[in-house]
């Protein structure tokens, strides 16, 4: 055999998964749901910045307090709605524990490939804690509506928008609708977003029984 082929054969397959810190070894190429734990994500999303960190004020805006407030806009958008959409909802950027936020333009530029990495991701993320895989349309459109209205909020009073620039790109919110962003420390957004999560869980659980 050629020394060249040789060399190719024996060469080790590039690392494929993330050391997570809880010890969970994730494989980013075929995600399983046994290795996804709510610490690890809690603990990653506390730590990624909304609008890549250009934001006012000390701390970043966290993909964690981020999805607090989503939920918080789809419980008044849609009064009682069931509780497993309320995780799916604090679960929906949750990816981002192990890809980070990417903006939306550079998203659409990766193409098909990171969409279907993302969804692959998601899926194992959702089993995990009890959802399906693939969520309702109209579950996500709640989601997703929800996910926009804070975009406002969050360009308004912390990305440098105007009140004009963030109509035009996400909307105007809805009237009686008031958010306060306040951006705070990683621990303490990471505390708030795992403390959510476990009482939303636990009542979407009860409702199981």
């Amino acid at each position: 055999m050629p020394a060249a082929a040789q060399k190719t054969k024996t060469k080790e397959a590039p690392r494929a998964w993330q050391r997570m810190i809880s010890g969970r070894r994730l494989d980013l190429l075929d995600p399983s749901p046994f290795d996804v734990e709510i610490e690890d994500i809690a603990h990653g999303l506390a730590r990624v910045a909304r609008w890549n960190g250009q934001t006012s004020g000390d701390h970043a805006f966290s993909v964690a307090e981020h999805s607090v407030v989503v939920l918080e806009i789809l419980d008044f958008l849609y009064p009682g709605i069931e509780d497993k959409w309320r995780v799916a909802a604090l679960l929906h950027d949750a990816s981002e524990y192990v890809i980070g936020d990417m903006i939306s333009p550079f998203k659409a530029a990766l193409g098909v490939n990171y969409r279907a990495f993302e969804d692959r991701l998601e899926a194992a993320i959702q089993l995990r804690f009890g959802l399906p895989p693939k969520l309702p349309v109209e579950v996500k459109r709640k989601i997703k509506r929800a996910d926009v209205i804070c975009a406002y909020f969050e360009a308004t009073q912390i990305a440098g928008f105007s009140h004009d620039e963030s109509v035009k790109f996400f909307g105007r919110p809805p009237a009686g609708l008031e958010i306060a962003i306040k951006p705070l420390p990683v621990k303490q957004a990471q505390i708030l977003f795992l403390d959510r999560f476990e009482a939303v869980l636990a009542s979407f659980e009860a409702g199981r029984k």
